[in-house]
């Protein structure tokens, strides 16, 4: 028996029920996730099929009913790892938002939430996770369309839905969130890491060399590229390319071309900046944007 395969095919949008969020949905069979990074959490619900993913050193199968949560700035993948492909929904929720709830939570001010890099088996939390987005993303519809507008078509309960998006995100926290721990060892080379960092983020239109990043640190090439590949997962070049697609977003958000945004973050042209977000997004940015 031949079984049915999953297209590749994403639909990003955004609500105003979750400021400052992006929302997937999306089934995937040929596409490939290059080893990347969101600032948000990253919150997705498998629904079909089973995705495979390399985290934290480990690789990784979530199945259907699973959440794969991946705590921001840190690299991941993303493949098939059944025949038919996979078919999720996802949640990029700010880092702001999920911190400000789990302090509503608690009734007191929280470290910043984490998570532990294996999947999360919870049936509940998925149905529930599942639930908020479909809603989230029929009002999405509705707004789009203008049919909440219309004065013979039925209005939204947005009590209901914001109900739906608190249980589930409270859900999540309240199970299976963690405070970060601090990595064994990296004490005395962490500064040197945020300096090359920031030198990198402080212009992204301006060339680099991995020399510019040594004498900023006081290191050869050699052991500046490996304390940096070491310490973030990715060598200097590829990081900055992601920083650079992160800081994409809010400019499309706004309504640029991508030709503008392209050259405003540094890529060499629009089709090399395509390419690039094709890879990490699965959709080439004008259709994200558009979404």
């Amino acid at each position: 028996m031949t079984l049915s395969r999953f297209r590749d095919f994403a639909r990003y949008w955004r609500t105003p029920l979750l400021p400052g969020a992006d929302l997937l949905t999306a089934e995937y069979h040929d596409h490939e996730f290059t080893p990347h990074w969101h600032e948000a959490y990253t919150i997705p619900v498998i629904e079909d099929g089973a995705e495979c993913y390399r985290y934290r050193g480990a690789q990784h199968v979530a199945e259907a009913g699973s959440v794969p949560v991946i705590n921001p700035g840190e690299i991941h993948t993303g493949s098939r790892a059944v025949d038919e492909g996979w078919r999720y929904r996802v949640m990029y929720v700010p880092v702001d938002y999920l911190h400000a709830l789990a302090g509503e939570i608690a009734g007191r001010a929280e470290p910043l939430p984490w998570f532990d890099a294996e999947v999360i088996r919870d049936l509940d939390l998925a149905r529930r996770l599942a639930r908020a987005h479909r809603l989230l993303e029929a009002d999405a519809d509705r707004r789009g369309t203008g049919l909440a507008l219309a004065a013979n078509a039925p209005q939204p309960d947005l009590l209901a839905i914001e109900g739906a998006l608190l249980d589930a995100l409270a859900t999540l926290l309240t199970r299976h969130a963690r405070t970060r721990e601090a990595p064994i060892g990296s004490g005395a080379n962490e500064p040197r890491v945020e300096i090359m960092k920031a030198l990198l983020a402080a212009d992204l239109t301006a060339p680099r060399r991995v020399a510019d990043l040594a004498q900023a640190v006081g290191l050869s090439p050699f052991h500046a590229t490996r304390l940096f590949t070491q310490a973030t997962g990715l060598p200097p070049h590829a990081w900055r390319t992601q920083l650079r697609l992160q800081r994409a977003l809010g400019p499309l958000r706004a309504g640029a071309s991508v030709a503008e945004v392209a050259a405003a973050t540094g890529f060499t042209d629009q089709s090399h900046f395509t390419r690039h977000f094709r890879r990490m997004f699965g959709v080439p940015p004008g259709r994200w944007q558009a979404n």
